[in-house]
């Protein structure tokens, strides 16, 4: 197993409102999410993000861990859950002569990717990956795999295991005290497995996924 490293902490946090959430959060709201669609990007705050557009936000995010992993200029790099492929687009401006790829389930994000990025896109699953062994320096996945039921997520981390040939990096939905766990489940739409952090290190050991990782954390 590999560390628990917070690379986020360079975009600036949102503010919840968990009562308020779950208060008007609806079945329909939560199905609707899950189809991934335009709702869900770009449509209200209720069913997803509200607007997914490009901020820069990501730049910092690639340059620290460009610079903790030691990627090399012409590093192949892949993003799983990559939606519009902003990371990959700041992972490309940073290190030109690399390689990025990315794949995602929704066929609205990919056609709404940006331009630069979307050939090298596919509609894929994380749980099966479309890429050879060892394919990858860095495999990252941020708060995607998460959203599939159990088996499926546990998978998705061999598959992500099975492609990198070097460093791997997961954020996925987790909680530390019975206050945190209240507060996503009053704040998820779309998250099928959600654990205790520790129930999640263990399940890394049980699947073999040597990576490092980090928490959504309702907080």
């Amino acid at each position: 197993m590999g560390q628990e490293i917070n690379f986020l902490d360079v975009v600036a946090k949102t503010i919840r409102d968990y009562d308020k959430r779950a208060n008007e959060k609806t079945d329909e709201d939560v199905r609707i999410a899950k189809e991934f669609g335009w709702e869900f990007f770009d449509g209200p705050r209720s069913q997803g993000y509200g607007g997914y557009v490009y901020d820069g936000r990501w730049k910092a995010v690639a340059e620290r861990m460009r610079d903790h992993y030691g990627l090399a200029p012409d590093a192949a790099i892949l993003d799983v859950g990559a939606a519009k492929g902003f990371l990959m687009h700041d992972f490309k401006e940073l290190l030109p002569d690399s390689t990025v790829k990315g794949c995602d389930v929704s066929e609205y994000a990919l056609e709404n990717a940006l331009e630069d990025m979307k050939p090298h896109l596919t509609i894929a699953s994380g749980h099966e990956l479309p890429y050879e062994d060892d394919s990858f320096d860095l495999v990252i996945s941020i708060n995607s795999i998460h959203n599939l039921p159990p088996d499926e997520c546990k998978q998705a981390l061999r598959e992500i295991q099975r492609v990198t040939r070097g460093d791997a990096w997961i954020t996925v939905d987790a909680w530390r005290n019975e206050e945190e766990k209240e507060n996503l489940f009053k704040w998820v739409l779309t998250a099928e497995t959600m654990m205790h952090v520790d129930d999640w290190r263990t399940v890394f050991d049980e699947v073999g996924y040597e990576g490092d990782y980090w928490w959504f954390i309702a907080d």
